[in-house]
């Protein structure tokens, strides 16, 4: 789908960071990875690997659930926000979609996109363009634009929360396992929205994805996680084709397509993580 090269200026800088749950629980171990502008960075691995996480300790969200960056450092822009409320992050223009497809139920669909708007200082005019900006995209929710959001479909709810994002003009959205639940259909639309924002606003994304095969796909470039550590990264063209990603992530082999059992066999797993 997607195989352009990965654009040169960093936007994002995650350095050899620790997070720590609880003053215990040691959850990311020196996890280092750079998202470019202009581009859409996967964060790949199994449920557990760190994905979440690095998402949160991005985006200053660890704190509710006690946990902080023990170790390492996190700039946006070249400006250290390790310690930037989320609040301070949205003005610098970096938003999360969390996963789950968060939404307001007892709102309507376009209520819940105009939460999206709330901080913005640039008037009605503007807010209303990009509202139907936003319906171009997501020509769906503005069918749905009345209906309560609690009401909607999964798809329409995921639809709705990365929009809602959108309306807060964003210059980096961090997107949380998009797919999650959806039917494959509707996972494939989901990241064509993502590839047509990206392309046509130069909104930058890391997104947290299960889902190796999509994801890459659509990706420039793409870390994969295992046990809180980054084993590997590359472009996503070159990921797709090595033999590693297709036996333990895409389920395919030297000798074809493998069952479950057999792709969970770690001989190649142990390698990484030696």
């Amino acid at each position: 789908m997607l195989d352009a090269a990965k654009p040169e200026t960093t936007l994002l800088e995650v350095n050899n960071i620790e997070v720590i749950y609880n003053h215990v629980i040691l959850v990311l171990k020196g996890v280092s990875l750079n998202v470019p502008k202009g581009g859409i960075t996967a964060l790949l691995g199994g449920n557990g690997a760190g994905k979440t996480t690095t998402l949160k300790a991005v985006s200053n969200l660890l704190k509710s659930e006690r946990g902080e960056v023990s170790k390492g450092s996190i700039t946006y822009r070249g400006q250290s926000i390790t310690h930037m409320s989320p609040a301070d992050l949205v003005k610098m223009g970096v938003i999360q979609v969390m996963e789950g497809r968060h939404c307001f139920e007892h709102l309507t669909v376009e209520e819940n996109l105009m939460t999206g708007a709330y901080t913005r200082r640039d008037g009605r005019a503007a807010v209303a363009a990009d509202l139907e900006m936003v319906y171009t995209y997501f020509p769906r929710l503005k069918e749905r634009r009345k209906s309560q959001a609690g009401y909607t479909s999964g798809g329409e709810q995921q639809m709705t929360a990365i929009g809602r994002a959108l309306m807060s003009r964003p210059e980096t959205i961090l997107l949380d396992e998009p797919s999650m639940g959806l039917a494959p259909q509707l996972v494939e639309q989901i990241f064509e929205i993502v590839k047509a924002v990206n392309e046509g606003e130069g909104v930058t994304f890391l997104l947290a994805e299960q889902n190796t095969n999509v994801a890459l796909r659509f990706a420039h470039y793409g870390y994969i996680l295992e046990s809180g550590r980054v084993v590997m990264d590359g472009p996503a063209a070159a990921l797709r084709e090595n033999p590693d990603v297709k036996e333990f992530y895409l389920g395919v082999g030297d000798e074809g397509r493998k069952s479950f059992r057999d792709v969970r066999s770690y001989r190649r797993r142990k390698r990484w993580l030696a």
